[in-house]
């Protein structure tokens, strides 16, 4: 069966870089691309590198024209989905890119980012640790097997809890205390003209935004890392994960190297601290954890849909290091979005997607 797909906001970088994946893709049939500003205008204009798309116009984004498709993508900045998701009852598959159906707490959506509260979907992430339905310990792929509504993850978000959701759910580390520290590529802001983005402001400088507990990523992490605790022996509420978070814009047009730490929990031996990390994604295709003593770089992840970890136990300072990259517009977005996309309709889960990334 091959299904067809429309893609709005297709001009921007998430929507683009759906596009590009879904191009290879063997199952599927792009027949509509859509955008705000710029429908009427040729795809081609806006994403010059995906030649086998440039017949494509792009179209205006209403739910008519929307409608119709077996499958949705809605890679619309935050805010702006759910006045189509109400209106796409009768499509099979919709996947939204941005935050609007993230979240299980309208008072945490208040907080960090107001406006209409929507219902939460299934989240695509599906390596994450969380509790099954009966207690114990399940990924997040089993909850997106015949999903027919995805809420895709902020790029930051899954990073971390990519990074920390084993430790948390093993009970080898404190939640309490988390502190991370991220170096992000300017595209994972989108792709609308902001002063502090143009090259000028970035090339040269390490630019932090969003100090002191303002991101909004923030309850994205402790909503998955409660989850995460469901997994193992103990139940942490959202409110008892604290963290720390610090972004910083670096000079590179992709990527996110997280460095998340945490306190060792009492007891725990860096062998226990080891095992819980391969454990969780040991038989993982696309989040791995590098040799003792290696970490990635964000070159090694670039056009793939990889998360790559290292470990490291730092005893004098009674932490665990963890440190991830991602290529924020794959894994970080794009990628989670069709690998969840495949496990929702049943296909293989890597259709589509590399592992391998792009060098120099």
């Amino acid at each position: 069966m091959t299904y067809s797909v429309a893609v709005s906001g297709a001009s921007g970088y998430a929507g683009g870089e759906i596009l590009r994946l879904l191009a290879n893709h063997p199952d599927v049939e792009i027949r509509t691309v859509t955008a705000h500003s710029n429908a009427g205008q040729k795809l081609s204009e806006h994403q010059p590198h995906l030649r086998s798309l440039a017949h494509l116009t792009l179209q205006d984004t209403t739910p008519e024209i929307l409608a119709g498709h077996d499958i949705v993508f809605l890679a619309l900045p935050h805010g702006q989905s759910g006045q189509y998701t109400d209106a796409l009852g009768e499509v099979p598959l919709v996947i939204d890119a941005g935050a609007d159906h993230r979240l299980t707490s309208r008072s945490a959506w208040d907080a960090f980012y107001g406006g209409a509260f929507h219902e939460p979907w299934a989240y695509g992430v599906p390596e994450l640790l969380v509790g099954g339905a009966s207690g114990g310990s399940v990924k997040q792929r089993e909850h997106l097997r015949g999903a027919t509504r995805i809420a895709a993850p902020g790029c930051n978000a899954s990073t971390v809890s990519l990074s920390l959701a084993p430790g948390v759910a093993a009970g080898v580390i404190d939640p309490s205390d988390i502190v991370t520290v991220l170096a992000v590529g300017p595209s994972g802001a989108g792709k609308s003209l902001k002063p502090h983005l143009l090259g000028s402001e970035i090339l040269g400088s390490a630019n932090p935004y969003a100090v002191g507990g303002t991101h909004r990523h923030i309850p994205e992490i402790r909503q998955a890392l409660a989850a995460a605790s469901r997994a193992g022996s103990g139940t942490v509420d959202p409110d008892g994960i604290r963290i720390s978070f610090t972004p910083v814009i670096v000079p590179m047009a992709r990527g996110i190297l997280a460095t998340s730490t945490a306190p060792i929990a009492p007891g725990a031996t860096d062998s226990q601290i080891r095992d819980a990390w391969q454990a969780a994604y040991g038989d993982e295709t696309f989040v791995q954890l590098l040799p003792e003593g290696s970490v990635p770089r964000t070159a090694d992840v670039l056009g793939a849909n990889t998360a790559l970890i290292g470990l490291a136990i730092d005893r004098a300072a009674n932490r665990v290091v963890v440190v991830t990259a991602v290529d924020n517009l794959v894994k970080g977005t794009a990628g989670a979005a069709i690998q969840s996309m495949n496990i929702a309709l049943g296909l293989t889960e890597t259709t589509a997607l590399s592992i391998n990334g792009v060098a120099p």
